[in-house]
């Protein structure tokens, strides 16, 4: 099974844009909004802290009628933050994300972040080396191996 390393080398997008833990929940919004993004790593000392993503905005400001202007990120980020290292299996990850109902993992090593995974960067590795497994076999039953 594939790394984290491995997808994040994949993925067409590799910068990782982060939020500090006292900015509000309004640049937030306009900084995924630009970049076309549902999460971002929320880093304090150049450390990651927590996430806060688009279903944290609904279900903790929109549903409870805070204003973004007003509201900190860290009032409505989720924490503690799981993080994976880029040595993590695919596997791994994916049950982390199925375990703890999560839909991003930001990628750690010594400390420093250095990538971003989602559900969807999990999933389409999957069924890629899936896909890969099956052509293998089918090539070895043909006798082409």
């Amino acid at each position: 099974m594939r790394t984290v390393a491995q997808v994040i080398q994949t993925k067409t997008i590799q910068q990782v844009h982060t939020i500090e833990v006292g900015d509000t929940v309004l640049s937030a919004l306009q900084l995924m909004a630009e970049h076309n993004i549902g999460a971002l790593p929320v880093t304090e000392n150049g450390k990651v802290v927590g996430v806060l993503s688009e279903r944290d905005y609904t279900r903790k400001c929109v549903l409870k009628g805070r204003a973004s202007v007003g509201t900190m990120v860290h009032e409505i980020m989720s924490r503690p933050v799981t993080t994976v290292t880029p040595k993590q299996s695919v596997s791994e990850c994916l049950s982390l994300i199925t375990d703890r109902h999560l839909r991003h993992l930001p990628v750690v090593e010594e400390g420093q972040l250095v990538g971003l995974v989602s559900i969807g960067d999990l999933v389409k590795e999957t069924i890629a080396e899936q896909q890969e497994l099956i052509q293998q076999l089918e090539q070895y039953i043909r006798g082409e191996v």
